[in-house]
């Protein structure tokens, strides 16, 4: 059987207590760390978390979007076969980059609006240059505070 890991995708307002709350509630660091961007790879339990800075929260929620990752583009396909043919409306993207990834994915919402992504990450990281460096989190930037 092919490998699943849920993704769950939540906007913050401060990305470094963010970084800091979720290292002490699931025990890792993140493995990436951009200035606006971070992404948790949690083993146990299988949680791919991104973190995405967002002033938007009162609008729309802390909740971005839900989704699935999977090992492979094949099943991907597999994916939007199965959701085509239960009728539901899909949107797929190719070679997307994506939180700093090269990826493959399908979206769908469920009744209320909840997205959901199923997808795969083929390149981890398209831009190493924008990482973020233990020591750079720490400087405040004074622009738009």
């Amino acid at each position: 059987m092919a490998s699943f890991k849920t993704h769950v995708a939540l906007r913050v307002t401060d990305l470094n207590r963010s970084i800091e709350f979720y290292q002490a509630l699931f025990g890792v660091a993140p493995v990436k760390h951009k200035a606006d961007y971070a992404k948790f790879d949690v083993e146990n339990p299988g949680l791919n978390l991104t973190l995405n800075v967002s002033d938007a929260l009162a609008a729309h929620g802390a909740l971005s979007h839900l989704g699935i990752q999977v090992d492979s583009s094949a099943a991907v396909g597999v994916a939007i076969a199965r959701l085509q043919s239960a009728g539901l409306a899909t949107l797929e993207e190719r070679d997307t980059d994506c939180c700093y990834a090269l990826q493959d994915k399908v979206w769908v919402s469920d009744p209320d609006g909840n997205r959901w992504e199923i997808f795969v990450v083929k390149v981890a990281d398209t831009a190493p240059e924008k990482n973020v460096t233990p020591a750079a989190a720490q400087v405040k930037s004074t622009c738009c505070s």
